[in-house]
């Protein structure tokens, strides 16, 4: 029996997405996630714990949070507001006081019914698109009780579903909510293990016996879903021919006729500020975004891999070289 009063901890719900499935979409981001990937565009969905971030251009430097931390983890210097974040137990009381808005808190605690009753707000939208709800994150199937009670309710509303999903999680939770899934958007960053380890800092072995399950599901039990194949080009890490080649011939030779699109996601810049907010340093906030060229050759490798072309789509921003 479904838990129909789970707690989830999210970090915001963000409308109108048109890349997080068909149609018009509200997706749902969690909070908390497993791997930890060298370019993460969202850093403020790793940690399972409340954060508070810094935006440098609303503060008036009037140090009244740093008056109010109980903890004294703010201090103000001349290049901004520093946070100690090792001492900060994100107890919120800056953010409450902050009459700039310059510090915000990420991550909220909603109920089930709660959360229904803001996406069931889109409802028109997702009718009128072919759209729906995507549960993404972070990572959704790391809460399994919120994942499935949520998914399910929006079943009983008619509204379509999608979990994207990093695949690190046990088979019982993709059981579970794989009933109430019509679209499973998989992330399959690199193939070999070694690399994955390397850069995720976990291995992919039960990513990929996730993946076979996920087909198994499909073709045995009837679950309705669809299945998308999600790799990011990654420069340096996932973006290699022999990356790419390989994901091919692996869906090639394991997901034959399961799979409906690999979508092949541009790397992109835009989280570099969500890194300063965080205090965080980040690897590639250097890195350029790709050029036309260079995504369309990913493109016509992934094409000669051996899976089906015409499921397979480069998508995402390009750079304009002047």
């Amino acid at each position: 029996m479904i838990n129909s009063s789970p707690q989830g901890f999210l970090l915001h719900l963000q409308r109108l997405s048109t890349e997080d499935g068909p149609g018009l979409r509200t997706t749902v981001f969690f909070k908390g996630c497993p791997l930890h990937c060298a370019w993460c565009h969202n850093p403020e969905s790793l940690s399972t714990r409340l954060q508070t971030q810094w935006f440098s251009v609303r503060c008036i430097a009037c140090h009244t949070c740093v008056q109010t931390c109980p903890n004294g983890c703010l201090t103000m210097t001349a290049s901004g507001l520093q946070i100690d974040r090792e001492r900060c137990e994100a107890c919120g009381k800056c953010v409450q006081v902050c009459p700039s808005g310059a510090l915000e808190a990420l991550g909220t605690t909603m109920k089930v019914d709660q959360a229904l009753a803001e996406l069931l707000k889109d409802q028109v939208y997702y009718e009128k698109s072919g759209g729906g709800v995507t549960l993404s994150g972070g990572e959704p199937t790391f809460q399994p009780d919120f994942a499935e009670a949520l998914l399910c309710s929006l079943r009983e509303q008619g509204i379509s579903t999608a979990l994207d999903t990093c695949g690190l999680c046990s088979i019982h939770t993709l059981d579970r909510l794989l009933p109430y899934t019509d679209l499973v958007l998989f992330d399959l960053k690199l193939l070999d293990p070694l690399l994955h380890q390397q850069f995720t800092g976990v291995s992919n072995a039960t990513i990929l016996e996730n993946l076979k399950h996920i087909r198994d599901s499909l073709h045995n039990q009837g679950h309705p879903a669809s299945l998308w194949i999600r790799t990011p080009l990654i420069p340096g890490a996932t973006l290699s021919d022999e990356n790419l080649s390989a994901i091919g011939r692996y869906l090639a030779d394991n997901l034959h006729g399961t799979v409906s699109r690999w979508e092949l996601c541009s790397f992109n810049n835009l989280c570099r500020d969500q890194y300063i907010r965080l205090g965080l340093e980040w690897s590639y906030a250097k890195t350029p975004l790709l050029s036309r060229e260079e995504l369309a050759h990913c493109e016509q490798i992934a094409k000669a891999s051996g899976f089906s072309p015409q499921h397979i789509l480069a998508t995402g921003a390009t750079r304009l070289d002047l």
